[in-house]
């Protein structure tokens, strides 16, 4: 049992309590030791095992030690089984509504009945949540916008969570010694942002003795079927996962195959097509006589077909085949290739640590340089700096700068709210003073399309910003991005030398893959920051760079791969 599924249990078992009406405190309680755990580095069940307290940890009292112990013990909770005997599961799918909290999500099954997604539509296309206490026309139109994506989150989970499914389920996988070959495929080796399932596929000679290994995974809740060769089941009731054992000789033919996109594998055949060859997930082959020609890896399917091998995240019918007739495949960018991370946020905001150790862990990160960006003074919520607050923190890091004993460097900055009529959050002439201006919107999201545009086209314009954050505002599986002009954004960028981010965070990735293939189209610098509010977000960079990959991005696309002398005249054009 590791932390994140301890935490999530945590957060599920507050959610159906407050259902059933439970006192706020131990609400609050469960809630607050599920995000304590999640920022655990050690592994609870180890701390347990080895006999630890767990109520010297922050934000943990009796009663979650109680619940973690439990939980580590027997893989489940006993009041949760109860409660899910008053409360049916589906309960919480409510809770993937955007905006839909707790509170709200109970009263709509305590007054209305409602128990899933398909109930609350038919409630809301009836009028009956309006008349909720607390709810009204408004609420009801945005909860009926919002079931959409609550249906697709609970049909996709995010890359990274996918990734650490993988993760676990190959380091199982790994000691089995009946497996030659073992590769993941689907959607999840292209890094889309979400994924549907995980493709597993694997070369053995012993497909019994696999499929027993498969079985004998500790997540795996259900079977869903069993064959010879194919084996498929669910993972925590939820997600599905199938593995495949392939012959040796088809094993790069099915990796290929199964890999996809669908669009890209479209013009694959017809590539094979008019070669007088047919290719499967079996292998490639010549019509005349169907004998198998090629299938035994990737490279070799591809080079039957008189193509290179298409890096995984290209491979979506967009304008690799292109690249391909030139000899022009990009060489995408690399996690090696990053020397800075320049969004993060301290102690001084919402952040967990101080300056101080947020540029400690950049340089055991292996970073040359970072910019410090707290919020600005409209995000008060997260206790967001004014100007004096700011210029004190900037001279705070001139004094850390100047006690270096090293190259790295930390640049001063801020990340500076647009607010609701257009303005800057802080005045230009303190904005001036800094090295790293970041602009963004958090506030007045559901705005008109062109006020929304001529907020961000605004802010691009001012000769002190130096870039756009999360520029559409996505929270994946939880929030659609607000309605805003790309094509004038991408414009007004080029025009003035403004950077656009690539926010890392795995809830973010934000630009998508097609704005990044567009703003590359423009000559726009991106910025990959992992926003980090905590030492341990700077592995988020991972995300970031994958998406990047999908966006084709290479080196010389990224703005942070650069030296710091080469990022300053970057700057220096836009000022």
């Amino acid at each position: 049992m590791d932390n994140a599924k301890i935490a999530k249990t945590l957060d599920q078992l507050a959610d159906l309590l407050e259902f059933t009406g439970a006192n706020a405190f131990r609400l609050r309680a469960y809630r607050n030791g599920a995000r304590n755990i999640r920022d655990l580095a050690d592994p609870i069940a180890s701390l347990i095992e080895s006999g630890e307290n767990l109520t010297k940890l922050d934000g943990i009292g009796n009663s979650v030690a109680a619940k973690c112990k439990e939980l580590c013990e027997t893989g489940k909770l006993q009041q949760m089984e109860e409660l899910l005997e008053q409360v049916p599961r589906t309960v919480l799918d409510l809770l993937n509504v955007p905006k839909m909290g707790p509170k709200k999500a109970a009263a709509l099954f305590n007054e209305l009945g409602i128990e899933n997604l398909e109930q609350l539509q038919a409630a809301c296309e009836a009028g009956q949540v309006r008349e909720l206490s607390g709810f009204g026309a408004k609420t009801e139109q945005a909860i009926l916008d919002g079931i959409a994506i609550a249906a697709d989150a609970n049909k996709r989970i995010l890359w990274a969570h996918a990734d650490a499914i993988a993760t676990k389920l190959r380091q199982h996988m790994d000691s089995c010694d009946a497996i030659a070959q073992m590769e993941f495929a689907g959607s999840y080796r292209r890094g889309k942002e979400t994924v549907g399932d995980l493709d597993l596929l694997v070369t053995s000679t012993d497909s019994a003795a696999v499929m027993d290994h498969f079985a004998a995974f500790a997540d795996i809740t259900s079977t869903i079927v069993r064959g010879g060769t194919k084996m498929s089941v669910r993972l925590d009731e939820e997600f599905q996962v199938d593995l495949r054992v392939v012959p040796a000789e088809s094993f790069g033919a099915a990796l290929q195959y199964f890999t996809g996109s669908k669009e890209h594998n479209v013009v694959v055949r017809g590539r094979a097509k008019a070669k007088g060859l047919k290719v499967n997930e079996w292998g490639v082959y010549d019509l005349e006589n169907d004998t198998q020609i090629a299938g035994k890896s990737e490279s070799d399917v591809y080079a039957t077909l008189g193509l290179p091998v298409f890096d995984p995240e290209t491979r979506e019918s967009r304008r690799e085949f292109d690249w391909a007739e030139n000899d022009d495949l990009p060489k995408l960018v690399q996690h090696k290739d990053i020397r800075g991370d320049l969004h993060m946020h301290t102690t001084e905001t919402d952040g967990k640590n101080t300056i101080q150790e947020m540029a400690d862990a950049a340089r055991a990160a292996g970073l040359k340089y970072i910019a410090i960006t707290d919020h600005s003074k409209r995000v008060a919520m997260a206790n967001g700096l004014d100007e004096d607050r700011l210029l004190a923190q900037w001279k705070q890091i001139d004094a850390i700068n100047a006690k270096s004993d090293d190259d790295f460097v930390i640049l001063k900055g801020i990340e500076c709210d647009i607010l609701e009529n257009g303005d800057m959050d802080l005045p230009d002439e303190v904005l001036a003073q800094g090295d790293w201006i970041i602009a963004s919107l958090h506030y007045g999201q559901s705005q008109p399309r062109q006020q929304i545009t001529d907020r961000i086209v605004g802010a691009i314009r001012n000769p002190h910003v130096t870039m756009i954050a999360h520029p559409t505002g996505r929270l994946l599986n939880k929030r659609e991005p607000y309605d805003v002009d790309m094509e004038a954004v991408f414009q007004a960028a080029k025009e003035t030398g403004t950077l656009l981010e690539l926010n890392a965070n795995p809830l973010r990735l934000d630009l998508n893959d097609r704005h990044l293939l567009a703003a590359k189209s423009h000559g726009i610098p991106i910025v990959i920051n992992t926003d980090a509010h905590k030492t341990r977000g700077f592995a988020d960079m991972k995300f970031g760079i994958k998406q990047a990959r999908r966006g084709c991005l290479t080196k010389n696309d990224v703005a942070n791969t650069k030296t710091l002398k080469q990022l300053k005249s970057l700057i220096a054009k836009k000022k």
